[in-house]
This record gives structure tokens, sequence and C-alpha cells, in this order.
């Protein structure tokens, strides 16, 4: 079965990409990471993640967000919610070490590389099982994740030209 990606890079020859399956993190603060980080620079997000590993920044919890706690570190993004899933942030983390890779053996810029496309979806549940009281026995389940991440070089911007009249 060809593994491909929900997107393609306007142009291939000045994108790279990166992808993980199955991977054991949490959906909902994997999706929440992923949405924080799209459109900013390959560096930019490299940094902001090492920061929220550090509790220096925070993830803002924009769609899955019950029972999240307020924090005043939300505020700066226009939200109040907001946590610091560290190992999303590690796996986004190795991810983006491997599309940097890719995109320094495709011969692209690093430092002029942008976030176009990231994405995150819901991998098969892993089955575990607990043990109850009176002999029951209930699944005890992870949610796991899918990713992919596509960067493109930035453009130089194209100035308008007037309309002639």
């Amino acid at each position: 079965m060809v593994k491909s990606y929900s997107r393609k890079a306007p142009v291939s020859a000045k994108s790279c990409s990166a992808k993980a399956s199955d991977l054991r993190v949490h959906f909902k603060n994997t999706y929440e990471v992923g949405s924080s980080i799209r459109g900013k620079g390959l560096k930019e997000a490299q940094d902001y993640l090492n920061n929220v590993i550090d509790h220096k920044d925070i993830v803002p919890f924009k769609k899955h967000f019950g029972g999240i706690g307020r924090h005043g570190q939300a505020k700066q993004y226009g939200y109040n919610l907001g946590r610091w899933p560290e190992k999303s942030c590690r796996v986004f983390l190795d991810l983006l070490r491997n599309l940097e890779a890719n995109a320094e053996s495709k011969g692209l810029d690093v430092e002029n590389l942008v976030l176009w496309h990231v994405q995150v979806n819901q991998a098969a549940k892993g089955r575990r099982r607990t043990y109850r009281a009176h002999g029951g026995i209930k699944p005890y389940m992870s949610c796991n994740s899918h990713l992919e991440v596509i960067a493109v070089e930035k453009q130089e911007a194209v100035p308008k030209t007037a309309l002639k009249a």
C-alpha cells in the first residue's frame, strides 16, 4: 500500500515533507500542538516547542478543551485555556528534525521554510485490559495519532501592479 499525503505542495521542488504513523501520543493533545505550529517557520516552531517543554510558553487548547485549566500564559494567544503537552511536543520536535534533514537533502534553505501543512489524524486505538472487581475485565484503550507535515520555502513578495484605468 502506498503511503501518501493528504495534500500536495504547490511547488514540489521548493517543498519537503515528513510523516509518522501509529504514534503512541494522545490525539487531542497532539491535535492542539499541530494547530499551534501551523504556519510558523521551521526554526520558530522548534523554538516554540522547546519553550513549551520548558513551560516558558503554552499550547492554547481551542477545540478539545473539556476539563482544561485556565492559565494566564494562554492570554497572549487570545484564549484562556492551555496546557504544556510535553510528549506531543517531543514527537513533533522529532518529526521537524526529520523534516529539516529532508530539506537539506533536497538542497532547500532551512532558514526560509514555513510549515504549510500540519495534519494530525486518529490512528487505530491500542487495546489493553484492566481487571476490575468481581472478576470483570474492561478495555484500557489508548488514542494514537498519525502526523504529517509539509514545509514550503517562503516566496518573495511580489508587489501588486497598479490597475490601468
